[in-house]
């Protein structure tokens, strides 16, 4: 078959059709099918992989004053700080002696030269040292005469140009040759010795809690291997991952004459303090291919650990024959990833040397390397900065062509439908002649943002299907929300859910929940344009801005000429395109992993990756119940409050089309969700035979576009990315035309009614542009400055009422005796009680919504009982004791 001629043909087709006659509704199905069959059939380019290996940008900072081994060191107020260290008078081997050092040296950043003149209370060399927001926290460490358990904090005063020392708790024992970390507000050590002629290794964990008014060492239980000294240790604290990890280190033995006593460990572990089976805190994790005693070891990135070179211990049973003629540290820089629990090599050290007992400390974009042994008994002055760039492939001209053409045929949409709109009636429902097919379709792709499209399967890559059953809960609560809420809408004649909420209570209710809706509505477009337009440029190349920029003028083009319509139809041929573009990536990475397909479900299922259900009480984990319970709540809400979701099935022709939208919706989400997390687990199984094709400073989110670029065909790739597109730009319309209804309905008090529908039809047009613009100035501001917190805050505040505002509708439709006094204490009591229950109580997050809901019905209801209204209402056709098959006529503003 002709593919291009197909295509040709049915746009030609509706060129022959006057823009005023019926929709046909086919045409976007034969448009997005269209564009899918010409791409695959035409498009069969190789994939542009670029090299594997991060460039590593090495550069040279001021060599420290005083070359040392095991110093302390650390990041404070922005300036790197070095203390203490050890080294030796002359060659150990030609009769030097030892000695320990005291000074203080520092260099902030873009200086020229290290600051002196300070010095530590007494020379120390070999501490284990975590940096925090109050200064360098340096643990244990020793000198020529003893093992310390003193733990002191230092601290660069920017200001005054000096150093500033304080003491937290002692530890149990005296620690040296240990390691620390710091995770959240805790600091972990693991691992070292206690005196210097010590026979044995410590088998020790502790922690201590900072945030604590009166910290305290706490004896934790220990990993499940041998007892180690200078054991790499590294914490991930990236989102919901709050691990440690424990790997190489030397155990003490006892050694015949002339040989290092110790034996050299590849082992490694990982430490989840939130697990809450003691017992399971600790697994094992992949071996190293080599021991990395001693190694500078970094967590880079939400989920990679460098380990920069580290004593392979091959070499010590020359130690006393090579003397200074060692080759040195071998060079070998190893990565770990912590979701595939995978190593490789990612390059080596300049100069084909390493060093040990050094640090590796995050600064100036990069990680920096403090001075230490780069062979044994010799210490070098270098301090080296690393900058580490992925190779990305360059994202091609066929590609952008496949993005493009998308965006003009969305463009088309818009103007195909412009002479459609005459009244806000059609602007805003359609002229209720939209089909239930295309109504659910949108419902659904409303729903599903380039943020679920893009973080779900990274989710299911870095977990398992947990939150899927989640999805069920939706198929749940539409049979709820088609019996009892859905009549009321259909049947008052409404445009906007809020006006029920005048109906029932008041008008300040009324203005309550739209407010909170618009508010929520502006904070979410920006973030659904800026996120994935961050996560784009990273792996595209596609300047961010543009991308910004491109999603947010088209969308409120297209918005702005056809209204509900435009953004119904495009939004259909967004979900194929979005559908189809997953589809595509599952099957491209079930044909690059080396397995059949019983081996890579095999695999999968042995690494637990299938996991679904927790059977557990506990209300503070995903257990089943708080999956579950916790999405059906939300989708209850968000289905019975949301008037960008409300508004789809107040579009199609009668109450009967509109719950069919419903179900399709319903139906459609959990066989997508099937797509989305089959695809998380393949890229997981792929990654992790292909580990080298990470990239470490990718978020984790990034993971599918990472692979659309590296390995799906030139133009394929281009379209998937367009699919990305296509679910962020199926949220911005959605939220742009449902807050123009929002504002132009609820809001209709402050304008002059006399006017008429053709001035308000003008005006909603306006408030469209004025929301689009808003929504992508929001997400360049994001762009540009670091003001994510203020986002964040938008999202908790409108959050706090979110549960509360389903409960006023239950409040309305259930119950006749509440009024709307109580139901605004019922609203403010449940957004307190969301308030005290995130701030002092481990309650998952999946529960915020339901417990704002309870408290709101319970309130609501009993404040009721004793708070008199200030108006009566008419409850004719406004609860379910009083529904009415027809209440009013449609009055339009």
């Amino acid at each position: 078959m002709n593919y291009r001629f197909e295509c040709y043909r049915s746009l030609m087709a509706t060129k022959e059709k006057p823009m005023i006659n019926r929709f046909d509704a086919s045409l976007s199905v034969r448009l997005g099918l269209c564009l899918f069959s010409l791409l695959i059939f035409a498009c069969s380019g190789e994939p542009q992989n670029a090299s594997p290996e991060p460039n590593l940008i090495w550069s040279e900072l001021p060599d420290l004053p005083e070359a040392v081994g095991g110093p302390i060191a650390g990041i404070s107020n922005g300036a790197l700080v070095v203390a203490g260290g050890a080294n030796f008078t002359a060659s150990m081997f030609e009769g030097g002696t030892k000695v320990y050092h005291e000074e203080i040296y520092v260099l902030e950043e873009g200086a020229e030269q290290w600051q002196k003149g300070f010095r530590l209370q007494e020379p120390l060399a070999y501490a284990a040292t975590v940096d925090t927001d109050a200064g360098i926290v340096c643990i244990g460490g020793h000198n020529e005469q003893e093992v310390s358990s003193k733990v002191i904090r230092i601290t660069w005063n920017p200001v005054s140009k000096s150093i500033e020392m304080d003491t937290l708790p002692n530890l149990p024992s005296p620690l040296t040759f240990g390691a620390a970390v710091l995770m959240r507000n805790t600091i972990y050590v693991a691992g070292g010795q206690s005196s210097l002629d010590a026979k044995a290794a410590m088998m020790n964990f502790w922690s201590l809690d900072l945030s604590s008014k009166t910290p305290s060492w706490q004896e934790l239980g220990p990993w499940p291997g041998p007892a180690r000294v200078l054991p790499g240790l590294a914490a991930q604290n990236s989102g919901e991952k709050m691990e440690i990890y424990l790997f190489s280190g030397a155990e003490i033995i006892q050694a015949d004459s002339g040989k290092v006593p110790r034996r050299c460990l590849t082992d490694g572990y990982r430490y989840n303090p939130g697990e809450h089976d003691s017992l399971l805190r600790w697994q094992r994790i992949s071996s190293l291919d080599k021991p990395v005693v001693a190694a500078p070891v970094i967590s880079f990135g939400p989920s990679h650990i460098l380990v920069f070179s580290g004593t392979d211990c091959e070499l010590d049973d020359q130690f006393w024959t090579l003397k200074d003629d060692n080759p040195g540290i071998p060079p070998a820089i190893r990565s770990y990833h912590t979701i595939t629990d995978t190593w490789i090599k990612i390059g080596e050290m300049p100069g084909g040397k390493g060093v040990v007992t050094s640090k590796a400390l995050p600064w100036q974009k990069g990680v920096v390397i403090v001075s230490g042994e780069d062979r044994p008994a010799h210490r070098t002055p270098n301090v080296r900065h690393v900058r580490i760039e992925s190779n990305i492939p360059a994202f091609g001209y066929l590609n952008y062509s496949v993005v493009g053409a998308y965006f003009l045929l969305l463009t088309f949409m818009g103007f195909y439908l412009a002479g459609r709109e005459k009244t806000t009636d059609d602007f805003f429902l359609g002229g209720k002649r939209i089909p239930w097919w295309a109504a659910g379709l949108s419902i659904f792709g409303t729903q599903l943002s380039a943020l679920t499209f893009m973080a779900l399967p990274a989710k299911v890559y870095s977990t398992d299907w947990t939150y899927y059953v989640g999805a069920v809960g939706i198929v749940l609560i539409t049979p709820l929300v088609i019996s009892y809420f859905l009549p009321f809408f259909r049947r008052l004649n409404i445009t906007t859910a809020y006006e029920y909420l005048e109906l029932r209570f008041n008008l300040l209710i009324r203005l309550v929940g739209s407010f909170n809706f618009i508010l929520l509505q502006i904070g979410r477009m920006a973030i659904v344009l800026y996120l994935p337009a961050m996560a784009l440029s990273l792996v595209t190349g596609i300047n961010m801005y543009v991308s910004i920029l491109a999603m947010g003028i088209l969308s409120t083009l297209y918005t702005v000429l056809g209204g509900i319509e435009a953004v119904i139809w495009t939004d259909v041929i967004q979900v194929i395109v979005l559908l189809g573009g997953a589809i595509i990536s599952l099957v491209f990475v079930f044909s690059q992993i080396d397995m059949d397909t019983a081996d890579l479900v095999g695999s999968a299922w042995d690494q637990r990756k299938f996991h679904m259900i927790t059977w557990s009480s506990d209300y503070t984990t995903t257990a089943v119940w708080v999956v579950l319970f916790g999405n059906m709540v939300t989708s209850l809400v968000s289905y019975t409050t949301d008037q960008s979701v409300i508004q789809r099935y107040l579009t199609t022709p009668t109450e009967k089309q509109a719950a069919k939208a419903l179900w399709t919706n319903a139906l459609i989400t959990p066989i997508a969700g099937l797509i989305f997390y089959a695809l998380g687990t393949s890229l997981f199984l792929f990654y992790q035979s292909h580990p080298q094709l990470l990239k470490p400073e990718l978020q984790t989110d990034a993971i599918l576009p990472l692979f659309i670029v590296q390995q799906l065909p030139v133009g394929i790739s281009g379209l998937v990315i367009a699919a990305l597109f296509a679910a962020a730009m199926s949220t911005l319309d959605s939220g742009m035309n449902s807050i123009s209804a929002t504002v132009t309905t609820d809001f209709r008090r402050w304008f002059n009614d006399a006017h008429g529908d053709q001035v308000h039809l003008k005006l909603a047009r306006w408030i469209t542009v004025a929301a689009g613009l808003i929504a992508t100035v929001s997400a360049l501001l994001l762009a540009t400055f670091s003001i994510q917190s203020v986002w964040d805050m938008i999202f908790i505040l409108s959050g706090l009422v979110t549960g509360g505002l389903g409960g006023i509708f239950i409040l309305g439709i259930f119950s006749q005796k509440a009024n709307g006094h109580g139901a605004l204490v019922g609203l403010i009591s449940g957004a307190f009680v969301i308030v005290l229950v995130q701030q002092f109580t481990q309650i998952h997050f999946f529960l915020y919504t339901a417990i704002g809901l309870v408290v709101c019905v319970v309130v609501g209801y009993l404040a009721s009982l004793f708070i008199t209204p200030s108006r009566l209402v008419d409850l004719r056709g406004l609860t379910i004791y009083t529904m009415v098959e027809k209440t009013r006529e449609k009055k339009h503003v």
